[in-house]
């Protein structure tokens, strides 16, 4: 690939960068708090572009003494479909890591450091997936009882259809997304799709049940209603690893 070749894959994946942070796009490669990083790589990626075709223009307008040279060497044109995954990255947004993966994967739940206090009153508390499993499994639910809860999360089903409400969670990137698992029992609607985003109302229960995958603990949660709702703006769990 020449040097023109080379400035405009560098604009190019720039560009591409400083399109993902400035819309959702970067949400299904990277966690939510990386945003800034992203939009710097862009900019250094273009800012790096135009440098290096200011120089190549420079140098080849003036050597040896103002002697005007061109280059004539020609590269493969095969070297183009570099920027095809580019492109791709622009117009295919790939989806968030859903059930299947979930199902291909065993829970990775740890055991937190602690477990900050909840706020008190009568109105339902909201808790995250990877929150609720934690204190359920880790602190025997001793801040949920007697609580009405409500959890949001995708759904999943193992290979004998038992239902499972969960949220992958990132450390960096989708790349080393795991999953988190809630079992579901109580009123537990008779259809469910793998990938349906729910709102769970219930109430914490100590059962237990092992993920199939890698024997990893899963808690169970009684279910009172369970109510669809769009995918949230940011899938990933953004309680995770903290």
């Amino acid at each position: 690939m020449n040097r023109l070749a080379q400035t405009a894959l560098l604009f190019l994946l720039g560009a591409t960068l400083l399109h993902a942070g400035t819309t959702d796009l970067y949400l299904r490669y990277v966690k939510e708090g990386l945003r800034p990083l992203v939009l710097l790589a862009g900019v250094v990626l273009i800012v790096t572009a135009a440098a290096t075709l200011w120089y190549d223009r420079r140098g080849a307008s003036t050597h040896d003494g103002g002697t005007p040279v061109h280059d004539h060497h020609r590269e493969p044109r095969v070297s183009w479909l570099l920027t095809l995954p580019v492109l791709a990255l622009i117009l295919v947004a790939p989806p968030a890591l859903g059930s299947y993966s979930a199902t291909h994967t065993g829970t990775a739940l740890t055991k937190p450091f602690g477990f900050p206090a909840l706020p008190t009153g009568d109105a339902p508390l909201h808790l995250a997936v990877v929150d609720y499993a934690g204190r359920a499994i880790y602190d025997d639910g001793r801040a949920l009882r007697d609580r009405e809860l409500k959890i949001t999360g995708f759904v999943t089903l193992d290979r004998e259809g038992a239902p499972y409400l969960v949220r992958m969670g990132l450390n960096c990137c989708a790349a080393d997304a795991q999953p988190v698992k809630i079992a579901l029992t109580g009123n537990v609607p008779p259809v469910l799709r793998p990938d349906t985003w729910l709102e769970i109302t219930g109430t914490y229960t100590p059962r237990r049940t092992k993920d199939p995958v890698n024997d990893g603990p899963i808690p169970y949660l009684e279910v009172t209603t369970a109510r669809p709702v769009p995918t949230p703006h940011d899938p990933y769990d953004e309680t995770w690893n903290t």
